[in-house]
């Protein structure tokens, strides 16, 4: 009885492991949105749920997310470093796939009511950036659809985007994004029936 239950623990923990590591890998090829929700279906039906709670679409999120982390849930800034050798402290508390500092995330769980939201959940970041780019509409009169000016408001925060045409840093940054969310929008206008018509889950 007692290798039987051993048996049934350690094939538990293994279902566990594997579970957590389909959910947290990077997909194969980040560049393409077909091939992100072939490889984890499951955050199609996120990022559509997304899509419809807040009205951003689809191909924004994953655009938004590729430029902040490539799809790396444990994503965070490079350390500083002192006389270019020794690591120092990180420039900020970014993590995960959206990249959220702890402030805004707190804001974020207080205003949604997602008391148990943790940035390194895929689910989490997407609603995260639905909720953002909201209030962004709201605050700064952005369009959802607008990639370049909703990526700046994103990248520097509502208080300093009025500011964003002397940093021409996050102006390069916000055309790639512009360019990544028309190539994501135009890949999954192929996909996109086949996407809808399942109604299997997969990792």
């Amino acid at each position: 009885m007692k290798k039987q239950n051993l048996n049934l623990s350690n094939f538990l923990i293994f279902f566990f492991l594997l579970i957590l590591s389909s959910c947290s890998s990077i997909p194969k090829n980040t560049a393409d949105g077909c091939s992100i929700f072939s490889d984890r279906y499951l955050w199609y039906k996120h990022a559509k749920k997304t899509e419809k709670k807040w009205g951003t679409p689809i191909h924004i999120q994953l655009a938004i997310i590729k430029m902040e982390s490539d799809f790396n849930w444990l994503a965070k800034p490079k350390r500083k470093k002192i006389f270019k050798i020794i690591p120092y402290k990180r420039p900020s508390s970014s993590l995960g796939y959206s990249q959220a500092v702890k402030g805004t995330w707190k804001q974020y769980k207080n205003e949604t009511g997602k008391k148990l939201a943790v940035r390194t959940r895929f689910k989490d970041s997407v609603d995260f950036i639905g909720w953002y780019t909201n209030k962004t509409e709201k605050l700064l009169k952005i369009s959802k659809n607008d990639a370049f000016k909703q990526y700046i408001a994103y990248h520097e925060g509502w208080g300093n985007y009025k500011n964003y045409k002397r940093n021409q840093k996050v102006i390069i940054l916000a055309k790639k994004v512009k360019k990544n969310s028309e190539r994501y929008k135009d890949q999954l206008k192929k996909c996109g029936k086949s996407l809808n018509r399942k109604k299997y889950l997969i990792f």
